[in-house]
């Protein structure tokens, strides 16, 4: 994909952001370009603790040294009672990965205009993974980086903003839970418990993480939601038993940029956590709906989990 390509798909989820949440697919096709930037320039309101957490990484986070990647980064393929088709994948293997040692996995999901690609192509994921695990910041665990829209025609369509293309988000719950997890077991040595397996995803994968994760509670301990869009369903919904929900999470991480326009939906997700007392780590930094604020999360959220 791009630049220009990302920027209009980019500009035109920050459109979605003031469409009430029932009315988001619906509204989604008649976004238009000079909508989208009228909403990236509203005003954002910013509380008393919608702040960083965390400093910027250190410099070439995102860049493999000269030996290249340490681990393994590889295809995978699946077979989806859901969309009816064979569907792709990648997969990123720690290093030293053996099939003698059963591995922790994190599921991370794209947005609305990307695939399984674009957290390895646009945000460089895997070289993040790589040197953190490489230099024993994070523990090894496998990464799935699947593609979200679980449709029989997967690829990014021209306007993916149309109801049947949102859609495909919304199936990929079941095509994850049913088909891909069960597929991942079979092919790699992992750990099958809810404590050894992580959600996490940007914008429309950071609503689905939000959705997915939250109500799979006995599937995910570890979720993360970057710059979560329009698609997060309301809290009240996603956390209806706080005291469960809290005794459940090993971690939940929620961040977003103070310049992105999608930021609301993040802020209300957690006003609802901290009015009911459930434990997480808010994250908000300088950066607007990109590739530096995913990967600095990245950075940080894997780093904390599986310990």
């Amino acid at each position: 994909m791009n630049l220009t390509t990302r920027r209009t798909l980019l500009a035109a989820s920050a459109a979605l952001a003031l469409a009430p949440l029932a009315h988001a697919q619906e509204r989604a096709a008649d976004t238009t370009p000079d909508r989208a930037r009228a909403n990236f320039a509203r005003p954002i309101t910013l509380a008393a603790d919608d702040v960083r957490l965390y400093p910027e990484p250190p410099a070439g986070y995102r860049d493999l040294g000269p030996q290249g990647l340490k681990g393994k980064l590889e295809g995978f393929e699946y077979d989806s009672a859901v969309t009816g088709a064979r569907r792709k994948a990648q997969v990123y293997l720690p290093p030293g990965y053996s099939a003698d040692k059963k591995y922790p996995v994190l599921y991370l999901l794209h947005g609305i205009g990307g695939n399984e690609h674009e957290w390895t192509s646009y945000v460089k994921a895997h070289a993040v993974l790589d040197n953190l695990m490489a230099s024993g910041q994070a523990v090894p665990f496998i990464t799935v980086l699947p593609n979200g829209r679980a449709l029989p025609d997967d690829r990014v369509p021209q306007n993916p903003f149309t109801p049947e293309a949102v859609k495909g988000f919304e199936n990929f719950e079941q095509d994850l839970l049913q088909h891909l997890i069960p597929a991942i077991q079979a092919r790699y040595s992992t750990a099958t418990g809810r404590e050894q397996r992580a959600i996490a995803g940007l914008s429309m994968g950071g609503g689905q993480t939000f959705n997915f994760g939250l109500t799979h509670l006995d599937t995910f301990a570890w979720i993360g939601a970057f710059s979560a869009a329009p698609n997060t369903r309301p809290a009240e919904q996603l956390v209806p038993n706080p005291a469960a929900t809290k005794a459940q999470l090993k971690l939940l991480y929620i961040s977003c940029g103070n310049k992105d326009g999608l930021i609301n939906f993040s802020q209300g997700v957690h006003r609802y956590l901290v009015q009911h007392q459930v434990p997480h780590l808010w994250n908000v930094d300088d950066h607007g709906h990109d590739g530096e604020t995913w990967g600095s999360n990245l950075y940080r959220f894997a780093q904390l989990l599986f310990r």
